[in-house]
């Protein structure tokens, strides 16, 4: 009987890849991760993690890839941990290959902002207003449409990559042909003008059509959008919950969504909850490792148990108070040194302390998750003894950057 494995399309530097390949191996599974540079994620070669190095844009050579470990092994599951449009390949693959997988359609659809946006807005769910523009002069017809101040932001991406606060008409037209110029990374056909919905963030965690837990989480200063810090449980009165647990519910179907992990992101306004966004895939680091830390759930296990076909387990089977929070330096430059993890570690109700980065590295702030060089995970009995230890842990951690 061959050994069952279960294919990774990419990873993660923020450790939830490597929560993926660990949770594997714990059900009996081998992990091969497919990337096209494994070196990517360090903790592949650290732990000595069987990898495919492969194109993974390209479909027909992955498939063929996944092909000659069929020939070795009985692949039971394919799925990632990685960003939204590497969902939209794996439900192609989990199709051609005949095995449980999100729709590649919805999810591709979803990970078009204009296209999300159309479509949450024809089911009436509540949204920014927004326009399209392909060009400065649409985007400036735009925002003064909608009235500044705007966001602007790329049609496709993730992480708050290229997502931005305009508060006047310069910065607008500048960003915006930042974007349009494909200097953010990727070239932006269009790009999404925006109302800037204010009020508290909240973050649902969803597995399937169930909503596990909703978070709250804090940001950096304007006009980029850095997340600092998340807590789970949100503080939230149970009529505001039942409301953003419904809107979460109408936004699903109105995406086709449905099967395994989404994250949805929301902004309670004077109208109430808005969707900010529809993520198809699960959430980001810390959220995960919040979640079991928080309720005792672990969702990655249970998303790949979904993945390989057998059935999942949501069952809350304890009550805390988790927080996360990401290292952020306010400079750029070497980084000559980042220390007192252990401290941090050994002070009770710290659950995870992990650095990204290593001494030498080259760090540049972009305003967006990779300004992020570590976590701090922290868990208590409720809110204020979690902010606490919190607060004591990220006194242990200090770093050191040379400007160049």
């Amino acid at each position: 009987m061959p050994e069952r494995a279960l294919i990774l399309l990419e990873g993660t530097r923020t450790g939830i890849g490597q929560l993926y390949v660990q949770a594997a191996q714990r059900l009996g599974l081998r992990p091969i991760t497919f990337s096209s540079d494994p070196t990517k994620y360090s903790y592949l070669a650290e732990d000595g993690f069987e990898t495919v190095r492969v194109d993974t844009n390209d479909f027909d050579k992955t498939v063929q890839e996944c092909m000659n470990v069929q020939a070795r092994y009985e692949v039971v599951g394919i799925t990632c941990a990685s960003l939204d449009l590497i969902h939209a390949k794996v439900g192609k693959l989990c199709r051609h290959f005949g095995l449980p997988g999100p729709d590649p359609v919805a999810v591709e659809r979803c990970c078009d902002k204009l296209q999300q946006r159309q479509l949450l807005s024809s089911a009436s769910v509540p949204i920014p207003a927004f326009r399209s523009a392909l060009n400065v002069i649409e985007a400036k017809d735009a925002a003064m449409e909608i009235g500044l101040p705007v966001i602007v932001k790329p049609t496709i991406g993730s992480g708050s990559s290229g997502v931005r606060l305009c508060r006047n008409v310069d910065e607008l037209i500048g960003h915006g042909a930042h974007l349009l110029s494909g200097k953010n990374g990727q070239s932006s056909v269009k790009i999404l003008i925006e109302e800037f919905a204010q009020g508290p963030y909240y973050s649902a965690i969803i597995m399937g059509n169930e909503v596990v837990g909703i978070s709250t989480a804090d940001f950096g200063n304007p006009p980029s959008f850095v997340y600092q810090q998340y807590t789970l449980p949100a503080e939230l009165p149970e009529d505001k919950r039942r409301r953003i647990i419904d809107v979460c519910l109408i936004s699903l179907r109105a995406l086709g969504l449905g099967w395994g992990p989404t994250n949805i992101e929301f902004r309670w306004t004077q109208r109430g909850p808005v969707v900010i966004e529809v993520n198809p895939r699960i959430s980001g680091t810390p959220e995960p490792q919040m979640v079991r830390r928080a309720y005792g759930i672990d969702l990655i296990t249970e998303h790949i148990k979904l993945s390989i076909g057998e059935d999942w387990d949501l069952r809350v089977n304890h009550s805390q108070t988790a927080a996360g929070r990401f290292l952020i330096p306010d400079e750029q430059g070497i980084l000559e040194s980042l220390e007192g993890g252990d401290l941090a570690r050994n002070i009770p109700g710290v659950t995870e302390v992990k650095f990204y980065d290593k001494p030498t590295t080259l760090l540049v702030r972009n305003g967006d998750y990779r300004d992020c060089i570590g976590h701090v995970i922290v868990t208590s009995p409720n809110h204020s003894q979690t902010e606490a230890i919190l607060r004591s842990a990220i006194d242990q951690i200090a770093w050191s950057i040379r400007p160049v």
